[in-house]
């Protein structure tokens, strides 16, 4: 039976509670280029992410930062260059070894960011630990952890820590989905697709160590616009370049199946990274079941109980691409039972200010039929992708 979310309020707010969080037992979808051993789950007993018993938590920002630190191997190996943008300049703040006393210092990327990026990822013979890292202010929080701004201290390069907290995933027994998501993420190398460089874990917690998108949440850059929505021009571009990564993703069996502004990050010039990998799945042969996602972005055959395929991604572009021009989702309303009937009947209107050409664009996406949708490499060459964009 499908199970009854929280649906945005009328700030048109999201956060963790509304997300779905139905059948997660799904099996765990591995990567063909994978290693035969993942050391972060494979190791000898004791000393995998997961552990049965763990010490007791505080969620505070002086908790991330634990006496002692287990060591592991870094995830990444044989990683191609990582092409960091120059002639930038990230503030970053940098706690001292007095906890009263914070210092503020600048972090220049330009010309060295691109050899501390590939020394990085190039660390598979050195263990990682918390101690490589200076820890910095806090970037977001999560239902299971929190995202800090830290900088490598060898290289100096300035990176997102995300600290996820054991108990809690253990508690919530999506062990599995994280798991995932470090086998997918790592292996993705697309300039609209965030990085995992690497990844460690002590008793307590476990750290992902990710490029850093200064600019925030798509969200987040939605709210702040003066109407609350985007340009066409703008919207468009943002359409493109998602267009882009998720052509890289299925054409490697990846679906992602939460596409939505919280998990896009801007970059340094603005620039679109699908962030949050934690709801997706590589499956080359078979069809899925698992309902995930947020409400008012699942597809008719995720409501409905029915399996779906990569063709859930381009519903979510379609709804996506409605949100930037119009400020909020095409099917939210008030009440969960009202959502769920206007995805089935495609209950959704435009405001007059969008193009025919928008509207055009956003039809061939947002339709009941999956295999009627707009395919990706369609999507790139609709006029109204073209006329703002080249």
């Amino acid at each position: 039976m499908f199970k009854k979310p929280s649906v945005r309020d009328k700030e048109n707010q999201r956060d963790q509670k509304g997300t779905i969080n139905a059948n997660v037992g799904e099996g765990a979808a591995v990567s063909v280029q994978l290693p035969a051993k993942n050391p972060l789950v494979e190791g000898k007993a004791g000393y995998g992410i997961f552990v049965k018993k763990v010490t007791p938590l505080t969620t505070t920002a002086k908790s991330t930062v634990p006496s002692k630190s287990t060591k592991i191997r870094d995830s990444v190996q044989n990683k191609k260059e990582h092409k960091e943008p120059a002639n930038t300049k990230t503030q970053f703040k940098e706690i001292s070894s007095n906890a009263t006393e914070k210092k503020e210092k600048t972090l220049n990327t330009d010309g060295d960011a691109k050899k501390a990026a590939i020394k990085i990822e190039k660390k598979e013979k050195k263990l990682w630990t918390l101690s490589n890292f200076d820890i910095g202010r806090p970037l977001g929080r999560g239902k299971f952890g929190n995202v800090y701004l830290a900088r490598e201290k060898e290289s100096k390069f300035v990176v997102a820590l995300k600290v996820l907290f054991k108990q809690q995933i253990n508690e919530c027994k999506v062990e599995h989905q994280v798991r995932r998501e470090i086998e997918i993420q790592s292996h993705l190398r697309h300039p609209n697709i965030l990085r995992l460089y690497g990844y460690f874990h002590d008793e307590v917690r476990i750290y992902l160590i990710l490029e850093y998108a200064p600019n925030g949440t798509l969200f987040k850059a939605l709210q702040e616009q003066p109407l609350k929505r985007f340009e066409e021009c703008q919207s468009a571009i943002y359409i493109r370049s998602l267009a882009s990564a998720l052509q890289y993703l299925h054409g490697r069996d990846v679906i992602h199946r939460d596409i939505k502004p919280e998990n896009l990050l801007l970059g340094h010039k603005g620039d679109l990274k699908i962030a949050d990998f934690g709801w997706s799945v590589h499956e080359p042969n078979s069809l899925r079941t698992t309902l995930c996602g947020t409400l008012d972005y699942l597809p008719p055959e995720m409501v409905q109980g029915k399996p779906h395929t990569k063709n859930v991604d381009l519903w979510s572009l379609g709804v996506l691409c409605y949100e930037l021009l119009i400020g909020k989702a095409p099917f939210l309303s008030s009440a969960y039972d009202d959502t769920y009937k206007r995805i089935i009947k495609l209950d959704y209107k435009l405001a007059d200010h969008v193009s025919k050409a928008a509207a055009h664009f956003i039809s061939k996406l947002l339709v009941v039929d999956p295999e009627q949708r707009l395919p990706l490499d369609k999507v790139m060459i609709h006029p109204w992708i073209i006329a703002h964009t080249q």
